[in-house]
């Protein structure tokens, strides 16, 4: 039993520490893309990137493009996997499918078409399984298959068949290498494959091959680990992950540049050696990549590295300023205390201090190659680190803690402890806890804790101290406290303590801090400086114009006076060592920091320029500032496609252009679109290939023509202009990033044609039609000075025809005369019948009203028998009422009504007297109730006489009885 335990022990530190003790201390930030965020398939197999910066990824559903924003797929003709990318020196895309190779190149719109290139092969070869290997080696272009490999040169196409199986095909140094599964490793020479070993290879199939300096070639085996190939001669070479790729299957190795090798597997992920075969990076699901089954690894133009995973696309931004540094793989930990201390760094976490040893000849840590131990005792929550006295002192949530190496040694036993600092001109170290302040002493060997300073009880986890010596303290709920502290600094005689009352925005969120000589408070509205005249906090004139009003969370400075701050969870730093246009500093922001700072209590320990490290929920960042801002990632735009937008959107620019057969970065003058003017709306796509600095792009556009300025930097990706006027257009659009600074732009011309009325066609109709108006004025001319004379002889004719239409106008006056006076004899009779029929009304109000006072009286009165008495009054009025002057009322109105009573009665004979008043009334358009007084009747009894006229006349219900009479007498 001992035996088979000490041989796990032996077989887990041969096979698994080799890999896992060596990894840098940094770790680049992977990005993972899915198949659901690339829409295709799930497994990648190679990669390639073009002179612009494009990727080209062969997927199982085809060949799938990535310009930094936008994802497109192109698949085969037969939809067959593609396993196999290249691109040539004209930008041809090579690919391989099933039974077909060929490339993808852009017609003359930028569009990518497929070209085939199946018809070169002879006969025999027509029929093949998958392309896995395309290899471009002096101008000529190899395809390899299981069973033959095609050589292209010069549009003509030779087979080589294997004897046992192509397994690889591959490029080292100046040769071209392929592996056969039965006669082992091949060279091509001369036209032909030769052995390029002395013997062969038993059971050691080759998986890749790399240049390794001189004659030598580093080959990687499928099982058997790293060989070396020299001359003809294959030896085995020590690696320190020999032993984790025996217990694997290496499925390739390639140069990544600066004499580093990665080695990918299908099971453990990929390893990154050095050229001493050391291990420097080892990247899996542990570090977060999707998949552990690597097929190929892509160096991108800015040498970080993409890789084509079993499930999934990962970029690893592997050339970069910007590192995570975990200490504890297995739990995650936030991190907000750091250290470099006595050639070790130490992080502080949440559940413990880690450290790690460093190499004094290695200036930007994260390259450190080490591993981190969690230091002795240290359990629970470490709040900060503090190097006082030439030693190492952590506020912890226990108290204070001395470390030493890899232990710690309490030195208070609590209450926890936020933070130290040393008292000028002092041994005495404050610290500030949960409860208040404690006192320690530090002696040359050892501290000692002095007790607590009493006078003062609030929870203190922000210190500053000022050039006079006195003591500030911020609560994060409470305000800022400036604390007087007793001569021997045991007691607290008093202390003043500062709100929104005392000048601060708020009393929450307020941190202390005495940077430029100043004692400044970073609050949720801006900086805050104080001023001692006042005893109050002003705004800051200094901090205002860097950070405004905005909320800042963290302060601190550097060895060169730079400023670093957090800002809303946003890392940046106000650097005086470099001018901006206006100003002397400029200010940085990190993208790539954005939202990892730990919310609440943010941290940032500025080393060095080469070590600033920012605190984050899982770790902390490293970042190397002099890297960041002298990055010599060339920045670069491409405009990826263009369409016209209408009921059918159509792509009139695909992303490349062309020239002379070769895809080139501008546009070719020859090749300016000309489209119709009801193409005049258009839709703009547009991206970066920095695809590691994505968070720090941002674009502005220009289209010359109808703009008259770039646009604000913005980070869209796409552009819509409508209802364009026809005309030439340039479409340009630049890039910049954080950093300031701007690629060249990219530039896209195209014309819109005028509509058929606004052609030279159409203006030249519009002059000849302008010709013919003049034509046909002078014609008018000329016709009317003929006029002229043809009427100056037809005056005499003129004037004899005045004469006699002064005649007719003469007998017109006085018939006209006549017209007046017949006219004026009709007012007089239509006055004559208004005043008789108001005579009429009135009357019969008046007779109306006497006949109701007599009833109202008899009643009062209660005369017996009143009806009977009073017969011969009410018989009076009512033949008063009925006799009235209708004689005259009808003689007016059949004179001004032409007659209108003699024609109703002649055309309807059945119409009673009765019923004639009552139209002659209607004629006259008065009410019902004027009728019915008129005719001593109750309303309803007017409508019954309506009905019976109605009746007599013969006319339906929808008919107007008023309009019918207008229209019997006209």
């Amino acid at each position: 039993m001992k035996k088979c335990i000490l041989l796990l022990v032996i077989l887990y530190v041969a096979f698994l520490y080799p890999c896992i003790a060596q990894n840098t201390l940094g770790t680049p930030v992977i990005k993972n893309y899915t198949h659901e965020q690339y829409n295709a398939g799930n497994e990648t197999w190679h990669m390639a990137q073009d002179k612009n910066g494009l990727l080209y990824f062969a997927n199982d559903d085809g060949l799938l493009i990535f310009d930094g924003s936008y994802w497109k797929t192109y698949p085969m003709p037969n939809k067959s996997a593609i396993k196999s990318v290249a691109i040539d020196s004209k930008g041809r895309i090579l690919v391989g499918g099933l039974d077909e190779i060929g490339y993808f190149f852009p017609n003359d719109m930028g569009v990518l078409k497929y070209h085939s290139l199946t018809h070169l092969l002879p006969k025999r070869a027509k029929q093949f399984a998958d392309v896995w290997d395309i290899v471009i080696y002096k101008d000529e272009v190899f395809f390899r298959t299981i069973e033959c490999i095609f050589e292209l040169k010069n549009n003509t196409i030779r087979t080589f068949d294997a004897p046992g199986g192509w397994m690889i095909l591959t490029s080292a140094g100046h040769n071209l290498f392929a592996y056969d599964k039965d006669e082992g490793l091949l060279i091509f020479k001369n036209g032909s494959w030769q052995p390029a070993t002395d013997k062969p290879l038993p059971n050691r199939r080759v998986t890749g091959a790399v240049d390794f300096g001189g004659d030598s070639v580093l080959l990687a085996t499928r099982s058997n680990g790293l060989m070396l190939l020299n001359g003809k001669k294959i030896t085995a070479v020590a690696s320190s992950i020999n032993a984790a790729l025996r217990t694997d299957l290496v499925n390739f190795i390639q140069n990544i540049g600066n004499n580093r090798y990665a080695i990918g597997t299908a099971a453990k992920g990929i390893f990154i050696i050095d050229k001493n075969l050391k291990l420097i990076d080892h990247f899996s699901n542990n570090q977060g990549l999707q998949n552990n089954n690597v097929h190929r690894v892509l160096v991108d133009n800015n040498r970080n590295l993409w890789l084509g995973l079993e499930n999934g696309i990962d970029f690893i931004i592997y050339n970069t300023a910007v590192k995570q540094i975990v200490p504890n793989r297995e739990n995650q930990l936030k991190s907000n205390a750091v250290a470099v201390f006595r050639d070790k760094l130490y992080i502080g976490t949440s559940n413990g201090l880690y450290a790690a040893p460093l190499n004094q000849l290695q200036t930007d840590i994260s390259k450190d190659v080490a591993t981190f131990t969690e230091v002795e005792k240290t359990k629970g929550h470490v709040w900060s680190l503090a190097e006082i006295n030439g030693r190492l002192l952590a506020g912890h949530q226990d108290g204070v803690l001395e470390i030493t190496g890899n232990k710690a040694t309490p030195i208070t036993a609590g209450p926890g402890a936020w933070m130290l600092k040393q008292m000028p001109n002092s041994n005495h170290i404050i610290a500030g806890t949960y409860t208040g302040f404690q006192l320690l002493k530090g002696g040359d060997a050892t501290f000692s804790f002095e007790g607590k300073i009493n006078g003062i009880y609030e929870s203190l986890g922000n210190l500053a101290i000022d050039g006079s010596g006195t003591l500030w303290a911020s609560h994060p709920f409470r305000g800022l406290y400036r604390v007087k502290l007793s001569a021997d600094n045991k007691k607290v005689p008093g202390y003043t303590h500062y709100t929104n009352k005392n000048g601060l925005p708020s009393s929450l969120n307020n941190h202390v801090y005495f940077i430029r000589d100043q004692v400044i408070a970073a609050t949720t509205q801006g900086v805050y400086e104080y001023n001692a005249a006042a005893d109050k906090f002003i705004i800051s004139p200094f901090y205002q114009k860097i950070f405004g009003q905005s909320r800042i969370d963290f302060l601190t400075t550097d060895g060169e006076g730079n400023i670093w701050f957090s800002n809303s969870q946003r890392a940046g730093v106000v650097d005086f060592g470099k001018r901006s246009a206006s100003k002397p500093y400029t200010i940085t922001y990190f993208p790539e920091l954005a939202g990892q700072t730990v919310k609440a209590t943010q941290y940032i320990y500025p080393y060095n320029r080469e070590n600033v490290f920012v605190g984050s929920e899982n770790g902390v960042f490293h970042l190397n500032y002099r890297q960041y801002v002298s990055a010599e990632n060339k920045l670069n735009v491409i405009l990826t496609s263009v369409k016209t937008i209408g009921d059918k959107d159509s792509v009139i620019f695909g992303g490349y252009f062309t020239d002379k057969g070769k895809i080139v970065s501008s546009q070719n003058a020859k090749q300016v679109t000309s489209l119709a003017n009801k193409w005049n709306s258009f839709h703009f796509e547009y991206s970066s290939t920095l695809y590691a600095q994505k968070s720090n792009e941002e674009f502005t556009y220009k289209l010359v023509g109808f703009d008259n300025e770039w646009s604000k930097w913005s980070g869209k990706t796409e552009k819509d202009y409508t209802n364009l006027p026809y005309g030439k257009y340039t479409f340009s659009v630049k890039v910049r990033n954080n950093l300031g600074a701007a690629s060249a732009p990219v530039s896209y011309t195209f014309i819109v044609e005028p509509a058929w009325y606004q052609t030279v066609w159409a203006y030249l109709l519009y002059a000849v039609f302008a010709v013919y108006l003049v034509y046909i004025g002078v014609k008018f001319q000329q016709k009317r000075l003929a006029l002229q004379q043809q009427k100056h002889q037809e005056e005499q004719k003129r004037l004899n025809y005045l004469h006699s239409l002064e005649l007719d106008r003469n007998e017109k006056e006085i018939i006209a005369l006549q017209n007046d006076k017949l006219g004026a004899d009709l007012i007089y009779k239509n006055k004559e019948l208004a005043t008789l029929t108001m005579q009429m009304v009135d009357r019969g109000k008046l007779l109306l009203n006497i006949k109701d006072e007599l009833m109202v009286l008899i009643k009062k009165q209660n005369i017996p028998d009143a009806s009977y008495q009073f017969r011969s009054v009410f018989r009076l009025l009512g033949d008063s009422e009925k006799s009235g002057d209708w004689d005259n009322f009808a003689l007016y109105f059949d004179e001004v009504h032409n007659n209108f009573l003699t024609i109703l009665k002649a055309k309807f004979p059945a119409l009673s007297s009765t019923d004639l008043k009552l139209c002659a009334y209607l004629r006259l358009n008065l009410s019902s109730k004027e009728i019915a007084q008129l005719l001593n009747i109750s309303l309803k009894g007017v409508e019954i006489s309506r009905y019976r006229v109605r009746k007599k006349l013969q006319i339906t219900t929808e008919t107007n009885l008023y309009d019918f009479l207008m229209e019997v007498a006209r």
